[in-house]
């Protein structure tokens, strides 16, 4: 059966005109910037912008809200953008930079009586093993977190919302990347952390209003992709604006003055409406 959802403020999205409201709750690398122990000149930068938590999304629709990861730094992120309501949590992978504040879901799992969880077969596999207590229910204990599991197989729905799930190399690695879509618009597709962007992905997401997209920094990385890179996916996608994530402390936000129109670097707190 699938997952209710108490319905949000319709109205107040009409008034926005929009289907969907996406927050940046993080846009940095494993490490975030400023860096421990670093005082190269974005580290040490006085721009606001250039304060980057761990990667995550927080998406708001008339029909229920989700996050996509719960990075080590998600307690911070919630409380920052006052958010009182998550109605599920979808997972790209398990690195630990978008898994360990898992147990911050709390709060929400408590108020809804479970937390509906989104992962690939590996994924959920590894938050099984990680947190262990929660998803074997070893405390039953008023406010402990009450983990449902649901591996992605294929496309699924929350409310109306149509998620895509979009397997991209991560490295050696294969992980989700997401579109979302309403009522048969491609509205944003997610790629946090990708080393390479494969044709039939290209294909699935071109035309997409909103592309999120993994641009680490300028110099070439094993794991993620460069500026240049990004950029030339976006240019094979061909979406309505691009807004770069994941970004290192190499990269700052001073640097999208020279990105082409159209190109962005998206920083913490950053709103988009859809």
């Amino acid at each position: 059966m699938p997952t209710q959802f108490p319905t949000l403020n319709s109205e107040s999205f009409r008034q926005q005109g929009s289907q969907l409201t996406l927050t940046f709750l993080g846009t940095g690398t494993s490490q975030g910037v400023p860096m421990i122990g670093c005082d190269c000149d974005v580290c040490r930068s006085p721009d606001p912008r250039d304060k980057r938590l761990r990667s995550s999304i927080y998406v708001e629709t008339p029909d229920c809200a989700w996050v996509v990861d719960t990075g080590t730094d998600f307690r911070t992120q919630a409380l920052r953008e006052n958010i009182q309501k998550v109605d599920a949590v979808i997972f790209t992978h398990s690195h630990t930079d978008h898994i360990m504040g898992f147990d911050d879901l709390r709060r929400f799992s408590h108020a809804r009586g479970s937390m509906p969880v989104y992962a690939s077969a590996e994924t959920m596999r590894d938050l099984a093993r990680v947190f262990e207590f929660a998803f074997k229910g070893t405390y039953t204990i008023p406010g402990y977190l009450k983990p449902e599991p649901h591996v992605i197989s294929g496309p699924f729905t929350l409310g109306s919302t149509i998620i895509t799930p979009l397997p991209v190399p991560h490295g050696d690695s294969v992980i989700n990347g997401y579109l979302f879509s309403r009522s048969d618009e491609k509205l944003v597709a997610y790629l946090s952390d990708c080393s390479a962007v494969p044709n039939a992905i290209v294909d699935l997401i071109a035309g997409v209003k909103v592309l999120i997209i993994d641009a680490l920094r300028d110099k070439p990385h094993p794991t993620h992709l460069s500026v240049e890179q990004a950029l030339a996916i976006a240019a094979r996608v061909r979406p309505t604006e691009s807004y770069f994530t994941h970004i290192a402390h190499e990269l700052p936000q001073a640097a999208e003055a020279r990105l082409p129109a159209g190109a962005r670097i998206a920083y913490d707190g950053l709103k988009l409406s859809l």
